[in-house]
């Protein structure tokens, strides 16, 4: 290699690794103050009460003679915690005191309230048709159409936890079984606890029905109607496509599954927290087994203050089964680390832009979001997010098609990318499916100086279509055509032909590379410039994981750009195939 040409290549960053720690969140001042009716508590895997639901009855009613309040076992969730019910509503300084009792518990490794979340939909305030400018304008959207040449979400399942689904025709053919999870009458307005059905009867609510805020005023502060919150989020990411009406999903092939947790005043963490387990496949005691377990989970919803345990010990649980969690950002214009689930760690959390590419001025921002998509703004209506909806106020009335704004909207355009991405990988691993969509952003065509995470989420160049612009209006060139790596043999090489860049290349030249191979320890790299230059990315080691998706840095400041780009492959070991599925260059 000549000192002219490619100089240095930079550490292989694998996708595969796990995200950062979140920062740790404080809490903010509620907007409504409810009262706490029950707790979530997680006993260590050793004690009796972690698998026994007397023995946790009795340590409830103890714990209650104890603190002056009369405790009992509700249920067990998914995750194995106890619902323990406080026999009344307490304000914070009692159930502070309570919350002693079971922390000066070495049995008990956590204990947090059963809060609520709400959806974190902004109410439209134009209800009128517009075209999908979230879906392929040049600004500002997140150039979805191009990806479809390479996927469509087929095979897909997404889970929406969130108000249920009102039937709706240009979606019916793509949503498949769900189930309800709110388990307090009360908020359900369907006449019942938890059942089979998650069709969503409505989450009207009257002014004051909720409570009172922290200053005494009553929650919410006016009358508020249906917002079928579920259908329109679902709609975002799967509503049918080229059947000659309405709109087209993101992932328009892939199936949804309505998982209602948010009624009448929101919805609690317990039953939040067992819809993530049941989505992603695992048990939850009383609700027959999932057989549609989700690869994604979309949850546009939230409340303040840090990440639960319990949240967090469902999610952890989730995606350890492989399904990738999609959180909004919330819809207060703070810091997102205030808030749950978009504080939690493992999920992808997702902040809205709007139709100019500027931070959404409701969104929530800072270090805990991790991409920004379109979310809308419907000041003028056909700035907002249109999709599937119902015109029924206090009850179901007849289909219809809405502009809505929210971080609630910018979630779904994400979760829908993620089925695009595993349709045309299914090995992808949740930690592999943030990585890409974060890697493949680009940066915000108006202003986010607060954190709007890795840029504005591009469909396209994270499912690798040649032609795309990323990070920073760069140029992407990828090969998308497979190469077969043959045991213990030569090089192989795939091109790459680089045009109409005028210039040399960066001194930061991004390859990603993504292979499918047993044993990734094997494969040895090269990338070879246009003058015949070539720098070594990898060499063979005892990695024994499976695949490689990593983005590799190199120095080529002093190569032109244009000409035809090489990268070659050789397996050095034997026993183990394997193929180049695709790679990239940005420039």
């Amino acid at each position: 290699m000549t000192a002219t040409a490619l100089l240095a290549a930079g550490a292989a960053t694998s996708a595969a690794a796990p995200p950062p720690p979140v920062p740790a969140a404080t809490t903010a001042p509620a907007a409504a103050e409810v009262p706490v009716e029950r707790l979530i508590v997680g006993y260590k895997s050793g004690a009796t009460e972690a698998v026994s639901n007397s023995a946790a009855d009795k340590d409830a009613e103890a714990k209650g003679r104890r603190a002056g309040k009369n405790l009992g076992f509700d249920r067990r969730l998914g995750t194995g915690a106890a619902l323990v019910g406080l026999g009344d509503k307490l304000d914070e300084g009692e159930t502070a005191a309570v919350m002693a009792e079971f922390r000066a518990d070495p049995d008990v490794a956590y204990v947090v309230p059963d809060r609520r979340v709400y959806a974190t939909a902004v109410t439209p305030n134009d209800p009128q048709y517009s075209r999908q400018w979230d879906l392929f304008e040049s600004t500002a959207g997140m150039n979805v159409p191009a990806a479809w040449d390479k996927a469509t979400g087929q095979d897909v399942k997404v889970a929406v936890i969130d108000t249920g689904y009102v039937s709706h025709s240009d979606l019916a053919a793509n949503v498949v079984n769900g189930y309800d999870f709110i388990s307090d009458p009360s908020m359900s307005q369907d006449g019942g606890g938890r059942d089979s059905s998650p069709a969503d009867p409505g989450d009207w609510t009257n002014r004051g029905e909720c409570g009172f805020d922290e200053s005494g005023r009553p929650w919410p502060p006016r009358d508020l109607d249906n917002s079928w919150h579920g259908t329109h989020v679902a709609g975002t990411i799967a509503a049918v496509t080229d059947n000659g009406k309405g709109v087209a999903g993101i992932a328009h092939d892939a199936t949804i599954q309505p998982v209602r947790v948010l009624g009448k005043c929101g919805g609690t963490t317990a039953d939040i927290i067992d819809a993530i387990t049941w989505a992603s496949g695992g048990s939850v005691q009383g609700v027959p087994s999932n057989p549609e377990a989700a690869d994604v989970i979309n949850m546009s919803l939230g409340g303040p203050g840090s990440c639960d345990s319990g949240t967090q010990s469902a999610i952890n649980a989730a995606v350890g089964r492989g399904t990738t969690v999609v959180v909004a950002a919330g819809n207060d214009d703070d810091n997102a680390a205030y808030h749950n689930p978009a504080n939690c760690r493992n999920v992808i959390t997702v902040a809205a832009s709007d139709r100019q590419g500027n931070r959404a001025h409701y969104s929530n921002y800072g270090g805990t979001v991790d991409i920004t998509a379109p979310g809308g703004e419907t000041a003028v209506s056909a700035d907002g997010i249109l999709s599937t909806l119902n015109t029924g106020t206090r009850s179901v009335g007849s289909e219809t098609y809405a502009a809505y704004q929210g971080t609630s909207m910018a979630a779904p355009h994400i979760a829908g990318l993620a089925a695009l991405m595993l349709d045309a990988d299914p090995s992808l691993t949740p930690a592999q499916i943030e990585s890409k969509i974060k890697s493949n952003a680009r940066s915000l065509p108006g202003s986010c100086s607060e954190g709007c995470g890795a840029g504005l989420a591009d469909a396209a160049a994270t499912l690798g279509i040649s032609g795309t612009t990323p990070p920073g209006g760069s140029n992407v060139f990828s090969n998308g055509t497979n190469v077969s790596i043959p045991d213990n043999g030569t090089w192989v090489t795939s091109s790459i032909q680089v045009t109409g860049i005028s210039r040399n290349a960066p001194s930061d030249l991004k390859i990603e590379v993504d292979i499918k191979h047993p044993y990734r320890g094997d494969l040895v790299i090269e990338i070879v410039a246009p003058d015949g230059a070539s720098v070594r990315l990898k060499d063979a080691s005892d990695d024994s994981n499976a695949n490689l998706v990593a983005t590799y840095s190199v120095d080529a400041s002093t190569v032109a750009a244009d000409g035809t780009w090489k990268l070659r492959v050789a397996d050095n070991y034997p026993e183990d195939t394997g193929y180049l599925d695709s790679w990239s260059l940005t420039f």
